[in-house]
């Protein structure tokens, strides 16, 4: 046998069957991944004092209640549009909202213990899964979840106020 019959004997043997490998393995991981847009149903986003969160939206019904400076609590009709879901979706993605901790929120601040800090509760919910975290705003535990938990929630805040405006004007 040549030399150049030899390598491609060789590249047969070994990189076509990787080749194969390498898509039948990552085919499977794209199709069955947990949380896929197509899958998609609702965002549920409350914040407040931890006793009682009384700002809260669903974007299935998309009822937004909320409390105004002079302590009223009003409620408004706000809807998401689909891309407005599909960029929360692909951000919860890129920060990695999926590996989150459920529970980030710590004990009462011990510097001011009579002040409740904000406590924020962000769920998405799926077809055949919900991921749903809760996390104050002085949480202390890892800073990269700690950062990546506040981005979500920041993120999520402003496509609610950019729907609430858009919705304001029609």
């Amino acid at each position: 046998m040549s030399i150049k019959g030899k390598k491609i004997f060789l590249g047969l043997c070994i990189v076509v069957p990787f080749l194969i490998y390498c898509v039948y393995y990552y085919s499977n991981m794209i199709s069955n991944a947990p949380f896929r847009f197509t899958d998609f149903q609702s965002v549920v986003f409350r914040y407040g004092e931890p006793n009682h969160m009384d700002n809260q939206y669903d974007s299935k019904t998309g009822i937004f209640q909320y409390v105004t400076k002079t302590n009223e609590i009003e409620r408004d009709t706000v809807r998401m549009t689909k891309d407005d879901l599909l960029y929360l979706h692909r951000k919860a993605q890129e920060l990695g909202f999926w590996n989150l901790d459920d529970d980030m929120t710590g004990p009462k601040s011990k510097v001011n213990p009579e002040t409740e800090t904000p406590r924020f509760y962000l769920e998405m919910n799926y077809k055949d899964k919900s991921k749903k975290v809760t996390m104050d705003a002085d949480f202390a535990g890892n800073e990269k979840m700690r950062n990546a938990g506040k981005s979500m929630i920041d993120e999520v805040n402003r496509i609610l106020a950019a729907a609430q405006s858009r919705s304001k004007v029609k």
